[in-house]
């Protein structure tokens, strides 16, 4: 019989287990990927839900102040007067505004609207070529 010699190489054998182990740190490998993506995803969702916030109480605060010179007799500037009912807007971010009514006489005051609103008008996008339910022809 002949001895093996030295200068052969035999590969180790893989067996079933090491193929499950693999398996198993390829799976957990992805799975952390996919929630580190849903963490980000969050965050930036998180960052901007603040933003849309604090922006909104910021034009709020500012309508307050317009509101209390309305009835301590001011007129500020931006206001409208039309029938007893003063309007104005403050802005809120580039898309939309805070949209203000307010009847003041006589003292008192009430507030008709106090409103998030678009600051510009919806257009229709008719550019898309649909099908109508007939035939192809």
């Amino acid at each position: 019989m002949r001895k093996k010699e030295s200068s052969e190489f035999s590969p180790p054998a893989v067996g079933g287990i090491s193929l499950l182990v693999v398996f198993a740190v390829l799976c957990l490998t992805v799975f952390a990927l996919l929630s580190l993506s849903t963490v980000r995803a969050d965050a930036r969702l998180s960052e901007a839900s603040a933003k849309s916030v604090s922006d909104y109480y910021a034009a709020d605060c500012q309508a307050q102040a317009i509101l209390a010179r309305l009835r301590a007799g001011e007129r500020p500037d931006g206001v409208t007067v039309e029938q007893g009912v003063a309007k104005y807007s403050c802005p809120i971010s580039d898309t939309q505004t805070l949209q203000v009514e307010v009847r003041v006489g006589g003292g008192t005051y009430v507030v008709l609207r106090w409103q998030a609103a678009p600051s510009s008008e919806w257009e229709a996008d008719y550019s898309l070529n649909l099908w109508d339910g007939g035939m192809f022809q």
